[in-house]
């Protein structure tokens, strides 16, 4: 049956698990704004979708307020004290398993509290976290995306120390469709944290069992680490396109790309969606916002990039997409960046909209799981550089390079939009896919997701760095792509390579319409 655009007026939530949508819109429910719901989801999302995201990552959120203010928060965390060259001394790269990958603080849970601390919000935070908890006690049930994963990468992660094994393959193999996955340990940590407060992550009873189990564990991340972290605030970047105004988060994600392929394809020719010049023009559009992302986008501690300045100025963006050639693709590619995501939003009946993203980065992180908590660590910092200096070179204290990066625009006619997905490299080409069928070509919001999409470059274990397309387009595009001198490859049905994406729309009369993703487990949930 074909999905539709979901419709309602007191709060919506949109979430790639429904369990998580649907915990989100219980919180609206019971009187909570949708800062509050987008915890609710994120802890319901560590449990039900554990190797998509978790407590040990990394999390960005875009709050659009009702006066009209768009603000972000950034729960990042950097790499250790100890994580330097001489931790890896003889290697060529990172590891992208195990403790030396799980080199940087999780920022997840401090992006919570920051959130929370601004929002308003009244209900207790043992409410919040309330059905992640009894999920993580009681068990939720295995996905056939879960358990593929599980399946597919069970053999590099059951070796790695900790408790993965005796977490996600009790039977002594990985779970599949319709187990039960149950999380006792993880229900523990999360019922402290309702208890003790969110801080105690980092510091306090709880914080010391996570920098226990790290050291004994092998990775670098220290007590003094996690009790050094904050979240921070930085100004959401921002750029002016026909009708509306694109908000994304700052550096260290690549927010800063998103924003740029939209502005420069606002500059092209396009009378169609998905015809030639829609998806040549944004595949284009990319490949020069990821240049300048590759060349320039990190921690900005590092850099003193004007990302910015680049977005308001109008004689630089319309330089850059005169550069398009409508004809010809540009060769490629360039390096690719990975990761596993999940991405919700929510919307309450005060006009208050909210984009959230958060990731562990591969599939079940590290790989790390911590014995007395059950919190998987991220690998974020396998992402680095092992050299001196330049682009996302490793340093204690740095943050590296996210492909992580919400999504918000506000509407000249007053429409407000969160959107986002989950998928690494093509984060920001399905954001620009759904965005401007939605926007640009009037389609509507369900179908604007539920299209086929594309993606140029690699994600989700793929080695090929082709344009990627699934089935469902017009044959004759195909074709046009390949003649213009992209390197297609047709992947077959929807596939999970494209993400899993999902959009909410605040009306100014008050309506809300939200979608989600048919390659997921998603759902809308309103009320």
């Amino acid at each position: 049956m074909a999905m539709r655009t979901i419709s309602g007026r007191g709060g919506m939530t949109t979430a790639p698990h429904h369990l998580a949508a649907q915990a989100g819109c219980d919180v609206l429910r019971d009187g909570g704004n949708a800062v509050e719901a987008c915890v609710a989801i994120a802890a319901t999302l560590a449990v039900a979708y554990p190797h998509m995201t978790g407590i040990g990552g990394d999390g960005f959120w875009l709050i659009a307020e009702p006066d009209g203010r768009v603000h972000g928060v950034h729960g990042c965390g950097g790499a250790a004290v100890k994580a330097d060259l001489s931790l890896y001394a003889g290697m060529a790269a990172v590891p992208t398993r195990g403790p030396l990958a799980a080199n940087t603080v999780a920022g997840t849970i401090s992006g919570w509290a920051a959130a929370l601390a601004g929002s308003g919000g009244m209900l207790p935070l043992d409410r919040l976290l309330r059905d992640a908890c009894r999920h993580a006690r009681a068990g939720v049930t295995v996905t056939k995306g879960g358990a593929g994963i599980a399946a597919a990468k069970g053999e590099e992660l059951r070796v790695q120390p900790g408790a993965y094994a005796a977490i996600f393959e009790p039977e002594g193999r990985p779970l599949v469709e319709g187990e039960i996955l149950k999380q006792p340990l993880l229900a523990d940590t999360l019922e402290r944290l309702a208890q003790d407060g969110l801080g105690s992550f980092y510091t306090g009873a709880l914080a010391a069992d996570i920098a226990a189990d790290l050291d004994a564990l092998g990775s670098p991340v220290s007590a003094a680490d996690l009790a050094a972290h904050e979240a921070s605030r930085p100004t959401p970047l921002h750029v002016p396109i026909s009708g509306a105004t694109l908000y994304n988060s700052a550096p260290p994600t690549q927010g800063f790309a998103s924003l740029l392929i939209l502005a420069l394809f606002d500059r092209l020719g396009a009378e169609t969606a998905d015809g030639f010049d829609h998806v040549h023009g944004l595949v284009e559009a990319t490949k020069r916002a990821f240049l300048l992302r590759d060349a320039h986008v990190g921690d900005p501690a590092f850099h003193d990039y004007d990302y910015q300045g680049l977005l308001d100025d109008y004689q630089a963006l319309d330089s850059l997409a005169a550069q398009i050639d409508p004809a010809r693709a540009l060769p490629w590619p360039q390096p690719p960046q990975w990761g596993d995501t999940c991405w919700f939003a929510a919307a309450d009946s005060e006009g208050r909209v909210v984009s959230c993203i958060q990731s562990t980065y591969f599939e079940f992180g590290s790989g790390v799981v911590l014995p007395r908590t059950g919190i998987t660590w991220q690998n974020r910092g396998s992402s680095f550089r092992l050299a001196p200096d330049g682009w996302n070179a490793l340093r204690p204290g740095r943050k590296p390079f996210h492909t992580l990066n919400p999504a918000l625009a506000r509407f000249d006619d007053g429409r407000v939009m969160a959107y986002g997905t989950m998928g690494g490299e093509g984060q920001p080409q399905t954001q620009a896919a759904l965005f401007t069928r939605y926007a640009r070509f009037g389609v509507d919001l369900q179908q604007a997701i539920s299209a086929p999409r594309w993606l140029l470059g690699r994600t989700w274990g793929e080695e090929s760095t082709t344009l990627k397309l699934e089935d469902g387009f017009d044959e004759q595009l195909y074709v046009d792509l390949a003649e213009a001198g992209h390197d297609v490859e047709q992947v077959g049905p929807l596939t999970a390579t494209m993400g899993h994406a999902g959009a909410i729309v605040r009306h100014p009369d008050g309506r809300l319409d939200g979608a989600t993703d048919p390659r997921s487990d998603g759902a809308v949930a309103t009320w």
